[in-house]
């Protein structure tokens, strides 16, 4: 008996089935395509908050925090530990807490995270973006204060020309800040759990652009993360806070121009 022939339209719509189920799936690729023109000019990062000594007229404190100003936004990126720090190194740069319209929490640790709860009594009608695994008594605790939280799981756009990485890693779970600037990317971190190179890597792969600058706490990583960063094109850095002076002093021979001391009190231009 002669083999039956399947019909060609069976075919077609059983490869569109497949098509569809592999777009939900995603099969674990997240990708995100940013419009050419979805990108900032004057960038404005002032470390904040940080253990790390600049500018002698900030109180140093462990923790860390930077506000990054793109003309009609500004953003608060982590909170330090302790909110009474946290406004008078605010006052001391010249920010009110009310100029802030953007607060971005990397992660749930108490040196990020400390001083956001005093902050909102300053200014609560904000908008927070948090990782999703946040626990529910922080999430909770910020929105008594009345401050509106968007949890974020996957990459995110967070304003113009500013994106989340989405919380990455599985100890720790931490996001990063991208910024698309047209220099190139700048990334922000708070403490890179996940790992610095990977931050960098995930940044690249989502985002189809070089690193230029990569500003935060770097995490303790091993010597080798500098020529790591290099194979990256990572054209310029700012480690401070939990990074390490012996990773901070490779970082220096090796960028020398290109390496940016920071620490609590530092304005970086781009």
């Amino acid at each position: 008996m002669p083999a039956m022939k399947t019909p060609a339209w069976k075919i077609t719509k059983l490869l569109l089935i497949i098509l569809i189920c592999f777009s939900i799936l995603g099969c674990g690729i997240e990708k995100m395509k940013i419009d050419e023109e979805d990108m900032v000019g004057n960038v404005s990062i002032i470390d904040i908050y940080d253990n790390i000594e600049f500018d002698p007229r900030f109180k140093v404190d462990f923790g860390f925090g930077c506000v990054i100003k793109l003309g009609r936004e500004t953003i608060l990126f982590d909170s330090g530990s302790d909110s009474k720090v946290l406004l008078e190194n605010l006052k001391l740069a010249g920010i009110k807490p009310k100029e802030i319209n953007i607060v971005v929490l990397s992660h749930e640790h108490q040196d990020h995270t400390g001083g956001i709860l005093g902050f909102l009594e300053k200014n609560p009608s904000i908008k927070i973006y948090v990782p999703e695994s946040f626990s529910p008594y922080l999430k909770n605790e910020i929105a008594s204060k009345g401050a509106e939280i968007i949890e974020v799981s996957k990459p995110i756009k967070i304003t113009k020309g500013v994106y989340s990485t989405g919380q990455l890693g599985s100890l720790v779970k931490e996001q990063s800040l991208v910024i698309n600037s047209k220099k190139g990317l700048i990334i922000v971190t708070g403490c890179a759990h996940p790992g610095i190179t990977n931050i960098v890597k995930k940044a690249k792969e989502l985002f189809k652009k070089e690193p230029y600058l990569v500003i935060g706490g770097f995490h303790h990583p091993p010597i080798s993360v500098v020529e790591e960063f290099r194979k990256l094109n990572v054209k310029k850095v700012a480690p401070s806070h939990c990074s390490g002076s012996e990773i901070m002093e490779a970082f220096e021979r090796t960028y020398q121009k290109d390496f940016i001391k920071s620490g609590v009190g530092k304005i970086i231009k781009i």
